[in-house]
């Protein structure tokens, strides 16, 4: 089989691409996933993306012991499946501020030339105000349709404690608090695949091939010429090979192919095509922790899955089973030397313990603390043909001091007249840690991923960083990089925007060959 392109990836960017490229009769574009279809109702229903965690539809990652966090392995879901991430997330629309983008110093990628690639994707439904969205694009972005009614009390708590009110949270500045936009259509999980994939599968030039996990990309001397998937298929590109198989599967199949630090593919027995030593590095991710309280009125997502509400769900796309969690949010500075938000406070109207994973045990809220700049670095790696993921969570100490920040303004959140009809007292595993001390140690002992790796394949003008800015691999032809493994530094916001951001921007590039 040949193709002119062929896509490593259907995830959040690789759908975007695989739609814009074949959007030219003129090429032939495959598009290459691990997973299957996204058919579940699971993945349809905005509520239930917790029960897709470590199943077949994730690649149930796990990190190497963090020293920094009493020496656990964390576990890290990722997308295994048609929309990849996008049909596991919790459908999250934060591009972050302009300060996120402007900081990278890239040519063509500060926030003035990224923003109509974002409006570009965006179908902004009902309210719009100064038109920070886009209303034309693919991707719808709603508010949700059955807000719980603990959100608005934690609106009203944000007020309360002086915060700004935003009337849309995806402006140049995102500094203030606001009900989360969220991909979904009239009551439905929209991903990357219903957005970009499904509307291009009945074009004759694009073959979609699930269930095959790629090995390694192939080279004639320094030139990627397709890919070889299990165990020994192949499939040729005549133009350029395209991974997009995000922060962990793009650096792991870079490194697998002979692109990589040179000692560490001698120590995994692969032979040498590139020297490139960055890849796998500069991996970052959003550390989370979070206040749990027991909720004085039985009003939680503690009780969603009745029969009711999956009856009201099914047949008015309604109710509680239409919340992404996450309702709405508060981005805020715990000092005044930090120039953008450094931290992220995300209400959910419910217990949200190790990833929806645990069953609540009755009703209670959960004020999520999300470090929206780590300077903490780590790494992807290869142990033989095994992928290492080692994050190094809370190895820079200023990360520490401003997770402590983050849960104290998380407890004042539950300390406001706002909330008082509802907090309760403290709701295991939560203890109340009080002193820096102790609220550090909570931190390390139950801090968890916010689920946003990127960085491992950085962008840069740089002779050491792993793609130029028209995202292609350095040291070898008819390669590229298009997912969020190309950011130098994470956004404050939530990855899936830039993700999508990235594959519109990504699919421009290859159509000008640059």
């Amino acid at each position: 089989m040949e193709y002119d392109y062929v896509i490593v990836g259907a995830g959040s960017a690789g759908c975007v691409l695989a739609n814009r490229l074949s959007a030219d009769p003129g090429v032939t574009v495959a598009l290459v996933e691990a997973g299957g279809q996204d058919d579940k109702l699971e993945i349809r229903m905005p509520a239930g993306f917790a029960k897709l965690f470590k199943t077949d539809y994730d690649w149930n990652y796990t990190t190497a012991k963090q020293s920094e966090m009493s020496g656990r392995e964390l576990y890290w879901p990722r997308g295994r499946v048609i929309g990849g991430s996008s049909s596991l997330n919790a459908q999250m629309w934060v591009r972050g501020c302009a300060r996120d983008y402007d900081q990278w110093d890239i040519p063509g990628w500060a926030y003035d030339d990224v923003l109509p690639y974002f409006t570009k994707a965006e179908n902004r439904v009902g309210t719009n105000e100064g038109g920070v969205y886009g209303t034309s694009g693919p991707l719808y972005i709603s508010e949700l349709r059955s807000p719980n009614v603990t959100t608005a009390a934690f609106l009203k708590a944000c007020e309360e404690l002086g915060y700004t009110r935003l009337g849309e949270l995806n402006g140049r500045s995102n500094e203030g608090y606001s009900p989360t936009p969220v991909t979904q259509n009239r009551g439905r999980r929209w991903s990357s695949a219903d957005a970009y994939l499904r509307p291009a599968t009945g074009r004759p030039n694009l073959e979609v091939i699930t269930g095959a996990t790629v090995d390694r990309v192939v080279f004639e001397g320094k030139r990627a010429v397709g890919i070889e998937h299990g165990g020994g298929a192949l499939i040729k590109a005549r133009n350029e090979v395209i991974l997009s198989a995000g922060a962990i599967g793009s650096p792991y199949l870079l490194m697998r192919s002979g692109v990589g630090a040179p000692d560490e593919l001698r120590d995994a027995g692969i032979a040498i095509v590139h020297e490139l030593p960055e890849v796998g590095k500069n991996l970052q991710d959003h550390l989370s922790s979070g206040v749990f309280v027991e909720c004085k009125q039985p009003v939680t997502l503690t009780k969603a899955e009745s029969i009711g509400n999956l009856l009201r769900y099914i047949v008015l796309r309604s109710g509680m089973l239409t919340t992404n969690v996450g309702e709405a949010v508060a981005f805020i500075k715990t000092s005044a030397e930090e120039p953008a938000p450094d931290i992220e406070l995300i209400f959910a109207p419910g217990p949200f313990i190790d990833h929806g994973l645990t069953p609540p045990t009755g009703h209670g809220l959960t004020v999520g603390v999300v470090l929206l700049q780590p300077e903490s670095r780590g790494r992807v790696g290869l142990s033989g043909r095994e992928t290492v993921i080692d994050p190094g969570y809370l190895t820079a100490e200023a990360d520490v001091k401003r997770m402590v920040a983050g849960l104290k303004a998380a407890k004042q959140v539950f300390a406001t007249a706002a909330m008082k009809a509802y907090a309760g007292g403290p709701m295991a595993p939560y203890w109340a840690p009080d002193s820096d001390e102790e609220l550090a140690q909570w931190v390390r002992e139950r801090g968890e991923t916010l689920y946003h790796p990127v960085g491992t394949c950085r962008m840069g003008t740089d002779d050491a960083s792993v793609v130029d800015p028209s995202l292609r691999v350095r040291g070898v032809e008819g390669l590229r990089v298009v997912d969020v493994s190309i950011m130098p530094t994470l956004n404050r916001g939530h990855t899936h925007a830039p993700a999508i951001m990235i594959g519109e921007k990504g699919a421009d590039l290859v159509k000008k060959r640059k």
